[in-house]
């Protein structure tokens, strides 16, 4: 595979719909992406499927992972596809436009540095904070907190991954928005640095480290 670059990477068999990928972005094979966003340096591995989600930086999605998947109308009389994909069954019926636009509304959020598991679900409109995992085949129906770890269906807190004040510290220095010369600079100090000594190394460094305007 070739090094990553600005233009993002897919693998063969994807399908990108409506979406807008950063720099440094791997998609893996055969995934399917309609109307995400995704921040420089995430990546999804094979067979993801992303619909109607914002993701962020640095964002971890394993193989087979759904996020925002899309719901059949329970309160209609029937959930079939009928009702909003008419055309396909009739000439003289048209899409149900607002079922669509009401549907495309209920955005998910993936925040920076976070891990999705092999075959989690992500409901749509949930909020997945800064730093959180979400452990393998979970599914998401609540917003997880910045840095804390949930699992199982539904998916509950199973602990966190820094104590608050480690993560309110972590947020603030976002290390997300280093440009890319700096991110090498301090490579070895990301591999060998505990997270709480990668803080206190780096924390007065932050006007030198980020840019005037964070995402």
């Amino acid at each position: 595979m070739p090094r990553l670059g600005q233009e993002p990477f897919l693998h063969p068999d994807c399908e990108i719909t409506g979406s807008e990928l950063g720099a440094f972005v791997e998609i893996g094979r055969g995934s399917r992406l309609n109307r995400v966003e995704m921040g420089d340096y995430s990546y999804c591995d094979r067979y993801a499927d992303l619909a109607n989600v914002s993701v962020g930086k640095f964002a971890n999605i394993a193989s087979f992972t759904r996020i925002g998947p899309t719901d059949h109308p329970m309160g209609s009389a029937s959930l079939h596809h009928f009702l909003y994909r008419s055309e396909d069954y009739w000439d003289d019926a048209g899409r149900d436009e607002d079922f669509f636009a009401a549907r495309h509304a209920r955005r998910a959020f993936v925040g920076h540095d976070t891990w999705i598991g092999h075959g989690a679900v992500v409901r749509p409109e949930v909020t997945i904070g800064h730093g959180a995992v979400v452990a393998s085949s979970a599914v998401v129906t609540k917003d997880v907190a910045p840095y804390t770890v949930v699992a199982g269906v539904p998916a509950q807190p199973l602990r966190l991954r820094f104590a608050p004040e480690l993560a309110e510290r972590m947020m603030a220095l976002a290390w997300w928005d280093w440009p890319h010369e700096l991110l090498r600079a301090r490579l070895a100090d990301f591999r060998s640095m505990s997270a709480e000594a990668f803080l206190e190394k780096y924390e007065g460094a932050l006007a030198e480290a980020v840019p005037a305007e964070r995402a």
